[in-house]
């Protein structure tokens, strides 16, 4: 009996563990930019990554770029219009994409923008319409049900290479993976 019980508990912590790793994904199924981190100055490459979360089509992906960032092109998109909007200065200030995107799909709309100089945390509102008159306003704070995706923009850290969560997430599964083998190998033996 003994045995069975540590083999069951083995199992539910290597699926615990599975479940904890795979839940970042979830999170982010959201209107997203990337980077998450950039340098100050630096010319970079963005990219609003929408996700469908409906039963009908998306039909229309607006953006509003931060103060103090620098939009200078954008990429084409097979399938989508691109409108621009700039100021009265002629700065470009934010960007509307009409297209169709399906339910359980995503689109990326790719841009190139010249950072802040100083470090600073851009916040990027996102409105997505779909068909039929729905509107999500993705301009929550972080953690509310409509979050904004943000930039931190950040000189690099010196002494690690930024991808120390990585690194554990990884770890964590490979022993969460060998608990299970093992747990198996002892219910066979």
């Amino acid at each position: 009996m003994k045995r069975s019980s540590w083999r069951l508990r083995a199992g539910l912590c290597a699926l615990a563990a599975a479940v904890v790793l795979g839940a970042p994904a979830t999170v982010f199924a959201h209107a997203v930019v990337f980077p998450k981190r950039a340098e100050p100055g630096a010319y970079e490459r963005y990219l609003l990554r929408v996700p469908n979360e409906r039963g009908v089509p998306t039909g229309r992906v607006e953006i509003r770029f931060p103060a103090g960032l620098r939009v200078v092109s954008f990429g084409d998109v097979p399938g989508w219009t691109l409108e621009v909007r700039k100021d009265a200065s002629g700065a470009v200030v934010g960007a509307a994409w009409t297209g169709t995107l399906p339910p359980e799909r995503f689109v990326e709309l790719p841009f190139v923008a010249v950072n802040p100089k100083a470090g600073t945390k851009l916040v990027w509102p996102v409105t997505q319409s779909y068909q039929g008159g729905e509107r999500v306003e993705w301009n929550g704070p972080e953690g509310s049900k409509t979050p904004a995706s943000a930039t931190e923009i950040a000189a690099a850290e010196t002494g690690g290479n930024g991808n120390t969560g990585t690194y554990l997430g990884a770890a964590a599964l490979v022993v969460a993976l060998l608990a299970l083998g093992f747990a198996l190998r002892r219910g066979a033996a």
